[in-house]
């Protein structure tokens, strides 16, 4: 443990930041997956659930939580998925 104490302050805020980007890559992989599942039975809540993934993607993006990149691939992936069913559907 440090002894000055702005660099104790430091890395008390480090640790807090990145529990907190932590929750949040955990969060967007549990809504992928539940926007994935959806997207595969054809439920009603794909759109809804699509539609709250991609907020929570470009939120972590804003933030530089995830690279924007990341974030757009991870979207442009979902989008593609959901656009292939929605072909095959019709």
């Amino acid at each position: 443990m440090p002894n000055i104490k702005s660099v104790v302050k430091d890395v008390k805020k480090s640790r807090e930041r990145r529990l907190r980007n932590l929750a949040t890559k955990s969060k967007i992989k549990t809504f992928v997956k539940k926007t994935k599942s959806a997207q595969d039975t054809t439920a009603d809540s794909a759109v809804t659930l699509l539609n709250e993934t991609v907020s929570i993607v470009d939120k972590a993006a804003k933030r530089g939580i995830i690279h924007p990149n990341a974030a757009a691939r991870r979207k442009s992936r979902l989008m593609k998925r959901a656009n292939f069913k929605a072909g095959v559907q019709a």
